[in-house]
């Protein structure tokens, strides 16, 4: 079976932490500059860094500021006991990361961004209804609203996936969700109701529901994802 996302990155920041402390050690004992394997290994650690900066926190992170300041370090491969900080350095850029996923942080930062992505669709739905495209908005609400349920089943540890690998849709998660007590059953019956008007939308009856309708499916999805992502 392949390790689950959380284990890779955790075996990956756990790697580079190893190499790049070894690496300062190293360097701090060394009476002449470390070899060619051994800028080989800063150079992979500092390269394996900025990847995996770039990938969990973005290009404007306080840790992407920092590797960069790092990176600029004047003869960067260089290292011997008297000129090893910069590599200390990125090691403990690597273990502040490595704090992080200890300690669930990433999981906060998920939710920062998945709140964002939400939002911007939903911005992007309300502009379709006002210019009077109803039917796209529903299908992008229902977008919304199913992925909201699947975040949210991740979020308690209820299974968003069948025993076949495949991910579940709206209903099998509405009544998980339910029956686990994460929300009522009258949100139940909402969810329920704004899932089959996406269903009318996704298969062309677009007369079974108005604007008025998908404007009410705003707001509920809107008041969804603020009551239970946020």
């Amino acid at each position: 079976m392949m390790p689950k996302a959380d284990d890779r990155i955790r075996a990956e920041v756990n790697d580079l932490v190893r190499v790049a402390e070894r690496l300062s050690r190293d360097a701090a004992r060394s009476g002449s500059s470390l070899g060619p394997d051994r800028i080989e290994e800063l150079q992979s650690v500092a390269s394996r860094a900025g990847q995996l900066i770039r990938r969990l926190y973005g290009v404007d992170s306080q840790y992407q500021k920092n590797l960069d300041r790092v990176l600029a370090t004047k003869s960067f491969s260089v290292m011997h006991s008297i000129y090893y900080e910069h590599v200390s350095e990125l090691a403990g850029i690597l273990k502040g990361i490595q704090s992080d996923v200890d300690r669930g942080m990433l999981d906060d930062l998920r939710v920062l961004v998945r709140a964002e992505v939400f939002a911007s669709f939903l911005e992007m739905a309300e502009y379709l209804l006002e210019e009077g495209y109803k039917d796209a908005a529903a299908v992008m609400l229902g977008a919304v609203l199913e992925d909201s349920l699947r975040a949210l089943a991740a979020r308690n540890g209820i299974p968003a996936v069948s025993s076949l690998g495949k991910p579940l849709t709206i209903d099998p998660l509405n009544v998980a969700l339910a029956k686990t007590g994460i929300y009522n059953p009258l949100v139940q019956k909402q969810v329920t109701s704004w899932a089959n008007l996406r269903n009318d939308a996704a298969h062309g009856q677009f007369g079974k529901y108005d604007a008025d309708q998908v404007r009410q499916m705003l707001l509920f999805v809107q008041k969804f994802c603020a009551d239970y992502l946020q």
